[in-house]
């Protein structure tokens, strides 16, 4: 529920900032390459933080068993992270 209900937030928030007019005497089309750019950066966030919160608990199961598998466990939480990296990467080509 706690889910749903920031998910529900965070959509109204976006609606009120893509609705707020911008008042720079630039033309960016509105602030629209920052609100992409946050979007992108903000969503795989979210998409890296959900997959390291499931590998992280599944990894830390699998070493309680297993302490020899701990390479294995950072490699897989090495690589969710980089999903986040590409985010960062995807950031700076927007706003370059």
């Amino acid at each position: 529920m706690s889910f749903r209900r920031s998910i529900l937030s965070a959509l109204v928030v976006l609606a009120t900032v893509a609705i707020v007019p911008a008042f720079a005497q630039e033309s960016n089309a509105g602030g629209q390459k920052e609100l992409g750019a946050g979007l992108a950066f903000g969503l795989a966030g979210l998409g890296a933080g959900i997959g390291l919160g499931y590998v992280g608990a599944a990894g830390l199961a699998a070493l309680s068993e297993n302490p020899a598998m701990q390479s294995r466990v950072f490699i897989f939480l090495g690589m969710i992270e980089s999903i986040a990296i590409y985010g960062i990467v995807i950031v700076l080509i927007i706003l370059g």
